[in-house]
């Protein structure tokens, strides 16, 4: 019976668990779904911001602005101190979500040593320090509740490095959630270049007569403020979905598991159930043969 007592004990406690991870998997469900609404409501106004660009890059002519880049600004080798924003989770219990961030990171910090890291989730921040890898800042219960605030502090953070040329480059290291496939991606923030924006279509006469007043550069700093504080906040969002939805896979994958376990272990105890009765049954039926015997030896015995 001590057998049938622990599978009873363990059954419990898996179905304990269980309820655990049914109740994040809901949670992870409905906090996507809400983060994924919050963004579209927004996309509209950093869609015109893109448009908004792409006129300056098509009409402007030649520019001339920090935040313009006229060449392969993607090429690591270029020198200056690089920035890197890191975006991870808070918390753990999301499969390689934050693994694939770090190492992604770890892989740009030996490329370019020479960059300066800023770190959005605690996960991220905890590595790091463990690591001995220097954090420049780091930007607390952003990843939880990503909004265009916080990403306008970060922005703006950032910009300011930026303008007073302590960083040459800024990069988002962060996961892209496109339905349900996610994937890491390190995005170049500033300096922008047109290619970004322009597509291959001609510019048309419409355009061609467009005037920037006062003038193009001071339209584009003007712009690029709300367009860095934009992004950030759709890669923040991204990366919360992809979070919450490696987040539900993971809790799903751990429901199936644990019912596979609660059929084994309901199986073993129904075993072992059926053999404590088989036992009980023979133990009983050699008692009766016993008596039985017994008797019908006392029975001879008064004969003779």
């Amino acid at each position: 019976m001590s057998g049938m007592k622990e599978i009873r004990e363990h059954i419990q406690s898996v179905r304990s668990t269980q309820k655990v991870t049914n109740a994040m998997y809901l949670i992870a469900s409905t906090r996507m779904q809400r983060a994924k609404e919050a963004l579209e409501r927004s996309r509209p106004f950093f869609d015109a911001l893109s448009g908004e660009l792409e006129r300056i890059f098509q009409c402007a002519g030649e520019l001339h602005s920090p935040y313009y880049f006229e060449g392969d600004a993607d090429d690591d080798s270029q020198a200056g101190t690089y920035a890197y924003l890191v975006v991870t989770a808070d918390r753990g219990l999301a499969g390689a979500y934050n693994q694939n961030v770090i190492q992604e990171t770890l892989r740009r910090l030996e490329k370019h040593p020479d960059s300066r890291l800023f770190v959005v989730g605690g996960n991220g921040r905890r590595f790091f320090s463990a690591h001995g890898i220097s954090v420049e800042k780091s930007f607390l219960y952003t990843a939880q509740n990503p909004t265009l605030p916080r990403a306008r502090e970060v922005a703006a953070l950032l910009l300011d490095l930026y303008d007073r040329r302590e960083i040459t480059k800024i990069f988002v290291v962060y996961t892209n959630f496109a339905g349900a496939e996610a994937h890491v991606r390190t995005t170049r923030l500033l300096p922008l270049e047109s290619e970004r924006f322009v597509t291959g279509e001609g510019t048309e006469p419409a355009m061609r007569r467009i005037r920037f007043e006062p003038s193009a550069e001071a339209v584009l700093a003007s712009v690029v403020p709300a367009y860095v504080a934009g992004f950030l906040y759709a890669a923040v969002v991204d990366s919360f979905c992809a979070e919450q939805n490696a987040r539900a896979a993971a809790m799903d994958a751990a429901n199936q598991n644990e019912e596979e376990l609660l059929r084994e272990l309901t199986l073993e105890y129904n075993h072992e159930r059926q053999g404590a009765i088989t036992q009980e049954i023979t133990e009983v039926s050699a008692g009766a043969r016993s008596r039985q015997n017994t008797g019908k030896g006392a029975m001879q015995r008064e004969h003779r």
